[in-house]
C-alpha cells in the first residue's frame, strides 16, 4: 500500500500540468452550461490553436538550447504574405507554392541561427531586429492590404477534415476506427516498454498505477474521438499536430541531436567539452524554428483565408507562454514536448472558456499573465528548493 502511494505522489507530480488542464476544463465545462466540451467548440479550439501549437513545438527547443526566439509571429506573417502573392496573384500551384514557403522559412531561420551562433549576438536581440524587418517586410510586400481568396486546395490545411471511408450516417465511423486503432498500439507500447525495462531489470511502476494510467489514457482518446465523430470528424491540422508532436518527440528522446539540445541548454561550456558542436545545434535550432513558424503562417493563412499585414500579432508571445506553462525552464536543459502543447492547450481552453463566458479581452489579458508568471515562479520555487 506503501508503495502505491509513493507511486500515485510521483505521478501526480509528474503529470501536474495534465491535471491542471483537465481541472480548468472541468471548471469552464460547468461555467459555460456544458458548451465547452460540445463538438463544434471542440473543433474550433483545435483550429483556433493550432498555428500557437505548431510555433509552440519550435519554441520548445529554442528554450531548452537557452535561446529566445521574438520574431516568429513576423515569419509566419510575412511567409503567409509571400504564400498570398505566389499562390492568388501567380497562381503558382499550391504544392510547389507550400514547398517554396518552407524553404524561405528555412533560410530566415539560417539566417537568425547565423548571427545567434557564429557571430554570437544575443538571441533576444537578433530576433527583435528580426521581428521589426519581417513585419516591414509584410506590409511592404502587401503595400498594407490583404489579399484573398485562398484555392480550396489551400484552405483545406487548416478547415478540412478527414473524409469518412464508412460512410456513417450522423456519425463518423473513420474517427471511431482511429481512435481505437490508437488506443491498441498505446497498449501495446505500453506493455513492450514495461518488458524491456524488466528484462534489463529497470525498476518499474506498480502495476495497478500502470493499469489506471493506461485505462485513463485509453478512455480519454476514444471519448474524444466519439465527441469529434459526432461533428465532421477529426481536422487535417489536428493529423498534422499529431504527426508534428510524434516526430519532434522522437527526435528529443531518442536521437543525439536531441541530446545534444539538452545538454547545450544544461550547460553549454560542459556540452562544448564533451564534444557537442554548439554552434551547430544552436544554427540547427533556429532554422527548425523558422520552418515551423512558416509552417504556422500556411496553417494561419489557410484558416483565415487571407494574407493579411497583422498576421503573427503576438504570436511569438503564446508560443513562449505556452512552453513556460508547459514546464520548460528559463534556465534551458528542461522541457518536453508534449509538456509545450499541454502548456498551449491550457492557454487556448482559458482564452475560448473566458471568451464563452463573456470576460473582456482586457481581463483575458490580465489574466493570462498572471498565469505564465506564476508558472515560472513556481519554476524558480522548485529550483530554489531542490538547490
Amino acid at each position: 500500500m506503501e508503495s502505491i502511494k509513493r507511486a500515485l505522489k510521483e505521478n501526480v507530480n509528474k503529470y501536474s500540468m495534465i491535471i491542471a488542464l483537465v481541472g480548468i476544463m472541468v471548471f469552464f465545462q460547468i461555467k459555460t452550461g456544458g458548451i465547452l466540451l460540445k463538438p463544434l467548440n471542440i473543433t474550433n479550439l483545435i483550429l483556433q490553436n493550432s498555428y500557437i501549437l505548431i510555433l509552440a513545438i519550435g519554441m520548445l527547443l529554442v528554450i531548452v538550447a537557452f535561446q529566445i526566439d521574438l520574431s516568429v509571429g513576423s515569419v509566419a506573417a510575412v511567409v503567409g504574405a509571400f504564400a498570398g502573392i505566389t499562390i492568388i496573384n501567380n497562381h503558382m500551384s499550391v504544392p510547389l507554392a507550400i514547398i517554396l514557403v518552407l524553404i524561405i522559412g528555412a533560410l530566415i531561420g539560417a539566417w537568425q541561427g547565423f548571427w545567434i551562433a557564429y557571430v554570437k549576438i544575443p538571441a533576444f536581440i537578433t530576433t527583435l531586429a528580426g521581428m521589426m524587418v519581417f513585419r516591414g517586410l509584410t506590409y511592404v510586400s502587401l503595400k498594407g492590404t490583404s489579399i484573398a481568396p485562398f484555392p480550396k486546395s489551400f484552405q483545406l490545411m487548416s478547415t478540412g477534415f478527414i473524409p469518412d471511408f464508412f460512410n456513417g450516417k450522423g456519425i463518423h465511423i473513420t474517427t471511431i476506427v482511429i481512435g481505437i486503432i490508437f488506443s491498441i498500439l498505446y497498449v501495446v507500447a505500453e506493455v513492450r516498454k514495461r518488458s524491456t525495462q524488466k528484462k534489463y531489470n529497470f525498476e518499474v511502476a506498480n502495476p495497478i498505477v500502470i493499469t489506471i494510467k493506461i485505462a485513463t489514457i485509453v478512455i480519454v482518446i476514444n471519448a474524444f474521438c466519439l465527441v469529434m465523430a459526432k461533428y465532421k470528424g477529426l481536422p487535417n491540422v489536428l493529423v498534422l499536430l499529431t504527426a508534428l508532436v510524434a516526430f519532434y518527440t522522437f527526435i528529443t528522446t531518442k536521437t543525439t541531436l536531441g541530446r545534444h539540445i539538452y545538454a547545450l541548454g544544461g550547460n553549454e561550456k560542459a556540452a562544448r567539452l564533451s564534444g557537442v558542436k554548439t554552434n551547430w545545434v544552436v544554427f540547427l535550432v533556429f532554422v527548425n524554428m523558422g520552418v515551423l513558424a512558416a509552417l504556422s503562417g500556411l496553417v494561419f493563412a489557410a484558416r483565415l483565408n487571407s494574407a493579411t499585414p497583422n498576421a503573427g500579432v503576438s504570436f511569438e508571445l503564446d508560443a513562449i507562454a505556452a512552453c513556460f506553462i508547459g514546464g520548460a525552464s528559463t534556465a534551458g536543459g528542461i522541457g518536453t514536448i508534449m509538456g509545450a502543447i499541454i502548456g498551449g492547450l491550457f492557454m487556448g481552453v482559458m482564452n475560448n472558456g473566458m471568451s464563452l463566458m463573456g470576460v473582456g479581452i482586457d481581463w483575458q489579458q490580465a489574466i493570462k499573465g498572471m498565469v505564465l508568471l506564476l508558472a515560472v515562479a513556481f519554476d524558480v520555487y522548485s529550483k530554489s528548493k531542490s538547490a
